[in-house]
């Protein structure tokens, strides 16, 4: 196994992990907050090595069928099972309906990709894609944080934790919907353009055969 499918296990290791870090059995709840700050941080490592191992798949020339099925993969179950255990862990900010309109999004994207693909071409990731990583990111955080502190106060600075969170999961929320709309549309364009390419090919076959058989 090269380095960057090993980087992509590493993230699916970490799933599980985290779900524990946040469920009732872990040991190290309480005030110190260290049950917050090590998912936190798990949860931000993870995400480093989405973008980690496929930057170096394609930096060393090592992009595999393996990588292209365990990297979304991978993806997928982490914003999955995050947002999951954070309906159970925070309900207060992650509520259910939230939790399977961000999912559902990351499947319908999955499943627009994998018929792209069964059709011979690929829908490119959007800008919009990109912003909704990051600010899911940001909505998980913030999220698992609140579930200790409503802010922080760094002298005259204050962090609003729990305003933070709720504001960037609702942002998520529509960052994700608007991008699924973006993916859909490019998706229509590509198969409707696909599906006329194949509709010429049709016609020109036909008339190519009847002239044959005219020419007999």
């Amino acid at each position: 196994m090269n380095l960057p499918n090993s980087i992509t296990m590493s993230r699916i290791v970490m799933i599980p992990l985290l779900l524990w870090i946040l469920s009732p059995h872990f040991p190290w709840q309480g005030a110190s907050g260290a049950q917050e700050i090590l998912a936190s941080v798990l949860f931000i490592l993870a995400s480093i090595t989405d973008g980690l191992d496929g930057y170096l798949a394609r930096k060393r020339g090592q992009i595999t069928t393996m990588g292209m099925l365990l990297d979304p993969l991978a993806d997928k179950i982490m914003v999955t099972a995050a947002l999951i255990a954070l309906v159970a862990y925070n309900p207060h900010v992650v509520k259910v309906w939230i939790a399977v309109v961000i999912i559902g999004r990351e499947f319908l994207v999955s499943g627009l990709r994998s018929i792209a693909s069964s059709e011979g071409f690929t829908i490119q990731a959007s800008d919009l894609g990109k912003l909704k990583t990051v600010v899911q990111i940001v909505s998980v955080v913030s999220a698992i944080l609140a579930h200790r502190w409503d802010m922080w106060q760094f002298g005259d600075l204050v962090i609003p934790v729990n305003w933070l969170a709720v504001a960037a999961i609702y942002f998520t929320v529509l960052v994700s919907t608007i991008s699924a709309v973006d993916y859909f549309v490019g998706f229509w364009k590509q198969i409707d353009h696909a599906s006329n390419d194949r509709r010429k090919s049709f016609v020109l076959s036909r008339r190519k055969g009847a002239g044959t058989s005219g020419a007999n």
